[in-house]
């Protein structure tokens, strides 16, 4: 028989840290509750050009064609401002 030099041992148990369980007052998780149900529940404003139903972001009122479509017309409009200058 030949002595190979592998070794097995058993691994020691290393502790764990306990983590002290965080407690979320009641009240405070009925308020986020309500809050939600109230995002849910809103309904979509229509859009002010086309009528569409209005981008979440949008604080004009805009829905996403017409909002981009804004933006487009601004970007094309500042080269020729300071060209006009």
């Amino acid at each position: 028989m030949i002595y190979s030099g592998i070794v097995r041992r058993k691994r020691t148990a290393v502790p764990t840290a306990q983590v002290p369980e965080t407690v979320v007052p009641e009240a405070i998780i009925e308020q986020a509750r309500r809050a939600i149900e109230a995002e849910r529940i809103k309904k979509p404003v229509a859009c002010v050009v086309c009528g569409g139903e209005s981008a979440p972001i949008s604080a004009e009122g805009l829905c996403w064609v017409c909002r981009r479509l804004k933006l487009s017309a601004w970007r094309d409009s500042d080269p020729q401002m300071s060209a006009q200058e």
